[in-house]
């Protein structure tokens, strides 16, 4: 079944996931893969890359200082939802928009250097095409997430989660909580100066919604053992 992308047929597409504008898509579609597998085993952060977007921001005053990537999420409307679900879907699309405009239009242009300069409005047009659809895909998604993370904060505050990455500090970790069903992936901060290793069992203290953060401490400190 797998062999097919060994022949001789395939070629074409892999050289075209390789060339100028494609390959930029290509390389960012396999960080964020990538990304999701160590997410998943628990190595970094689910929302590592978010930035902090509030819906009330001046955007004449967020595009001029040091949170220009935020202002310019949502100048596009891109906001709303974990940044890494944004980057990801930005690019696939713009590595299929991308791959089938080149597979269209290179055959009619002649040279690598003609190429390359057509490859700059692909890799420009592609890029705003894709922001545009991942923004009007997300969007009924904001009012899911916004709900969630409001409930989230409410409800789980007090409990008792299990750490899931190899480690927790003042500066990185998650944990599950369990909440009926499949449980829920936070992130989390020590309290304390203190550090916390995979599988131990920690109380959520406190939320800070600026960062989207929990803090916490032991299980055992927290019930004065």
């Amino acid at each position: 079944m797998f062999a097919i992308f060994f022949t001789e047929a395939m070629d074409p597409f892999y050289a075209i996931c390789s060339s100028f504008p494609t390959v930029i898509f290509t390389v960012l579609l396999i960080f964020c893969v990538l990304y999701w597998v160590l997410a998943v085993l628990g190595l970094v952060d689910i929302d590592f890359l978010d930035f902090d977007i509030s819906d009330d921001i001046d955007l004449g005053d967020e595009l001029n200082n040091l949170n220009v990537m935020s202002g310019l999420l949502l100048k596009l409307g891109l906001n709303g939802v974990p940044f890494t679900i944004v980057m990801t879907m930005i690019a696939l699309l713009g590595w299929m928009i991308s791959f089938f405009v080149v597979y269209f239009l290179y055959p009619w242009v002649p040279g690598v250097i003609l190429e390359f300069l057509v490859g700059i409005p692909v890799l420009v047009g592609s890029t705003y095409l894709a922001a545009m659809l991942t923004a009007a895909m997300i969007k009924p998604l904001r009012p899911i997430f916004k709900s969630a993370n409001q409930q989230v904060e409410k409800s789980i505050v007090g409990q008792i989660a299990i750490v899931r990455t190899g480690r927790v500090d003042q500066s990185f970790g998650e944990a599950t909580v369990e909440d009926g069903g499949a449980g829920l992936i936070v992130k989390i901060r020590s309290y304390k100066d203190e550090t916390f290793s995979r599988g131990d069992h920690v109380v959520l203290l406190e939320y800070l919604a600026t960062e989207n953060i929990y803090k916490v401490i032991s299980e055992n400190d927290f019930i004065g053992e």
